[in-house]
Order: structure tokens, then sequence, then C-alpha cells
């Protein structure tokens, strides 16, 4: 499977989500940030369209790297981190994973958990 090796290095935080398309793309995005917040979403799942303007204000507003993927288009990437429902949040912190939200939960919460970590 071709991978794109133009990846993310010039990804900064303070943007807009990054959609990730296969496990190398996570890993370099997760390997070169201090602080990475990985959306696992469907399209036609309605919580993760509510949680939608909340994930983008993050990558916006913090120091954290947004990343979107899509389960259905990942299925063996959501599989490896174990997403059994949508929307699941994986955080990252150092190249660890140190945090897993299942569900919608407020922006607030999530802004301080981001943060606690940055």
């Amino acid at each position: 499977m071709a991978t794109d090796t133009t990846a993310d290095t010039d990804v900064e935080a303070g943007n807009e989500p990054v959609a990730v398309s296969g496990g190398e793309q996570l890993d370099d995005l997760v390997a070169t940030h201090g602080v990475v917040l990985v959306d696992f979403y469907a399209d036609w799942c309605g919580p993760c369209k509510m949680l939608e303007p909340v994930v983008e204000r993050l990558a916006a507003e913090t120091d954290a790297v947004v990343a979107k993927v899509d389960v259905d288009a990942n299925q063996q990437l959501a599989s490896a981190y174990n997403v059994r429902g949508v929307p699941t949040l994986v955080l990252f912190a150092d190249g660890t994973q140190v945090e897993e939200i299942v569900g919608v939960k407020p922006e607030g919460q999530l802004r301080s958990l981001v943060e606690s970590h940055t």
C-alpha cells in the first residue's frame, strides 16, 4: 500500500484538524508532536457531528495537533486502537497514549484534558 510521505511534518498546532489516512501517518504525527488528539469518527455518526465543531476549536485554540480518523475508511487503524464506538478520542503526549474518551464530552472537559498535557 502506497503512503503519502509528504506527511505531516509541516503540521503545526493552532491549525485545522489533519485527516489521517493510515497508521504510518498517525505514527509520524504522534512521534513528531508533543500532544496529539485523535478523533476517531464516522460520517454517519450523529454524536460525531455534534463533536466536530469542538474538535475544530481545539485544533485552532490549543497547542495540540488534532487528527481525524474516519473509522469506515481506516478500519485496521481503528481496530489497532480498539475503537469499538464512535466518537472515540485518543490523546497522546510525548509519543505515549495517555487518555481515551468514548462519546461526546463537554468542550471544557476536553480542553482541560488537552491543556493538562501541553
